[in-house]
């Protein structure tokens, strides 16, 4: 795990020295970027690299012309424009890709990038499978490359305070972190869009890669992939990823050892997803410590009393974290028994008085801390070209995002099987129901391979 203090960051943020540019690039050379996938998060990507002065978009990748002719207007320069990512992987003028495609074509881009020798940027979630991650992680280490994955939140300046805080003992022992998203998506949701002819056949086959082919739906494709499976693991993957990310970062754990989940799609919402809209996932880490997952998107009420995306209970107190800010509320407590102890307590009427007169009071005090920004990947990317320059390693680099991918890629598998699911997580193998190994993977279609 990749577990940098308050001083790292602040080392991690600094200038790089003239020794760090002894590599490909010149003393005075930016690192030079190229872009594969340009829609919503590849655009909000580029922004925020666009913010560094040591970095040149030279490159840009997208099946959409539009995409691309935003890019290039937004790049300040003259970029090489490319519809296949392996000819922007042959451009010698790239030094690194960014890559925020759809989840299934993350694994093929992102080995392909390694094997082509460029540092690689890419959007969360890692992979779409366990299997895929694992062999991403492999490669990127073979290869000696340079990855982040784009848990932006990992490169916070307000969490790395947030998770000095609980490892300091702040709010005591945790023994429990949930995190969640709420959306009302009630009653039109995606919209029950039929299926017809593709605008380009050529572009649709593209898009759909090595996943299925299936009839061209315009809700399968761009921001709306996260619905179906075939492309994405839902908004467990989606926003859970980031959740299950920060839980692992502040409280420090690996990789869970059981999973179980329900859920479906029980509201009622009038489209064609297949996810669900409704979701409970439940994880056991060693600590021991339960973390959940709750997905609720027929109702948009708070899942707590903060409002809070992650909320971790300690025995002193509970932090509610939201955005980039976060909030510790002292939790009362007496060291008079809670139970029927030595003849009394609550369940003794004679003693029950003096037993609820007890006195419970905080041994915390109440503490906070605000970010700059409410979803900032500006400092991710700042980060990731400093360790180009360094070459050290980023703050989500691969192996990271691969352990809080595939937390969340196996409570997808227990909801799909429907059991409560032992994981090793050496092996990276069920060992109680072998029947769900079989969800670790799927076969590409023809004629793509994972390298």
């Amino acid at each position: 795990m990749n577990n940098v203090s308050r001083r790292k960051f602040g080392q991690t943020l600094a200038a790089a020295t003239a020794a760090s540019y002894n590599r490909i690039l010149g003393a005075n050379d930016r690192v030079g970027l190229g872009y594969i996938g340009l829609g919503n998060r590849g655009d909000q990507v580029h922004d925020a690299f666009l913010e560094h002065a040591d970095q040149q978009t030279v490159a840009i990748c997208d099946l959409r012309d539009d995409y691309l002719d935003l890019a290039a207007r937004k790049s300040r320069g003259n970029p090489q424009r490319y519809k296949d990512y392996k000819k922007l992987l042959e451009d010698k003028n790239v030094d690194a890709v960014v890559i925020a495609t759809p989840d299934h074509w993350h694994a093929l881009m992102c080995i392909d990038a390694c094997n082509a020798g460029k540092d690689v940027y890419i959007e969360k979630p890692l992979s779409l499978t366990v299997y895929e991650g694992r062999r991403m992680v492999e490669v990127a280490e073979l290869t000696k490359r340079v990855t982040q994955v784009g848990t932006n939140r990992r490169s916070w300046r307000s969490y790395f305070e947030a998770a000095d805080a609980i490892r300091s003992g702040a709010i005591g022992r945790v023994s429990m972190a949930r995190a969640f998203h709420i959306r009302n998506e009630w009653p039109i949701g995606l919209g029950n869009v039929p299926e017809g002819p593709p605008p380009s056949e050529e572009e649709w086959d593209l898009w759909l890669g090595p996943a299925p082919k299936v009839p061209y739906n315009p809700n399968r494709m761009y921001y709306n992939f996260r619905w179906f499976y075939h492309y994405s693991g839902g908004q467990l993957t989606n926003f859970g990823v980031h959740f299950i990310d920060v839980i692992r970062w502040f409280l420090d754990l690996g990789s869970p050892k059981a999973v179980t989940a329900i859920g479906g799609r029980y509201a009622g919402i009038q489209d064609n997803r297949e996810i669900p809209d409704t979701l409970e996932v439940l994880w056991e880490f060693e600590g021991p410590t339960l973390v959940t997952f709750t997905q609720s998107n027929g109702n948009g009420a708070p899942g707590d009393l903060k409002n809070s995306e992650i909320e971790f209970r300690g025995t002193k107190g509970t932090m509610y974290v939201r955005n980039s800010s976060w909030e510790i509320v002292p939790e009362p407590v007496s060291d008079f028994p809670t139970g029927y102890a030595g003849g009394k307590g609550y369940g003794n009427p004679v003693y029950r008085e003096g037993a609820q007169a007890a006195k419970r009071k905080p041994v915390i005090e109440p503490k906070a801390g605000k970010g700059t920004a409410a979803y900032d990947t500006f400092s991710h990317a700042r980060n990731f070209l400093d360790c180009i320059k360094s070459r050290a390693k980023c703050n989500a680099d691969i192996l990271t995002g691969h352990l809080s991918t595939s937390a969340t890629l196996i409570g997808n598998i227990a909801h799909k099987t429907r059991h409560m699911l032992e994981w090793d997580a050496a092996a990276e193998r069920f060992t109680n129901y072998p029947k769900a190994n079989e969800f670790l993977h799927y076969k590409y279609r023809p004629p793509y391979k994972l390298g």
